[in-house]
């Protein structure tokens, strides 16, 4: 298995990765290719021989560079049960980019069970707090069209704690 930054041509293989795993929500293909391409310092791909198995995007907000939000994880089935996902992240927050960084952010509906136990295990293993809170709620932010969306920080983030799961 091999993490890279991706590139531009990346996006079709992105956006067929994120169409094959649901519940996350499909972005459009340009929106997939302008992470590829504008992004490609807070995202990485996993690949295993030549093909795109898993993607992490993600960002540090500008208002609050000290945290890096997670926008979307997608792992292929054919290589779920690796612990791919959290592998990927820790890739990701140990790049010289990321110096820095003190807590991790994402937002995830209630009923994604991967998605909670994902960086409720990445709490565990770094031995920081997980807080919940709702960020965006389903009346208020999406006409009832979406269920709420509930923020998830973990932090604070300590070098030594973001290396242990690497070693396990």
């Amino acid at each position: 298995m091999e993490f890279r930054k991706p590139v531009a041509t990346d996006g079709p293989a992105v956006t067929g990765l994120i169409a094959d795993c649901p519940p996350l929500d499909p972005n459009s293909a340009y929106c997939n290719l302008l992470q590829c391409s504008d992004f490609a310092d807070s995202c990485v791909i996993a690949e295993r021989d030549g093909r795109v198995v898993g993607w992490v995007s993600g960002y540090r907000p500008p208002a609050a560079p000290e945290n890096f939000f997670v926008w979307q994880v997608a792992v292929s089935s054919a290589a779920r049960g690796q612990r791919l996902a959290s592998r990927m992240i820790d890739a990701l927050l140990a790049r010289p980019e990321q110096a820095g960084v003190t807590h991790l952010t994402t937002t995830i509906t209630d009923d994604n069970r991967a998605s909670w136990a994902l960086f409720d295990g990445l709490a565990r293993n770094w031995g920081a707090e997980l807080e919940k809170t709702a960020r965006f709620e389903r009346e208020a932010h999406f006409a009832g069209a979406h269920a709420t969306e509930w923020q998830a920080r973990i932090g604070p983030l300590t070098p030594k704690g973001r290396h242990q799961q690497e070693d396990i």
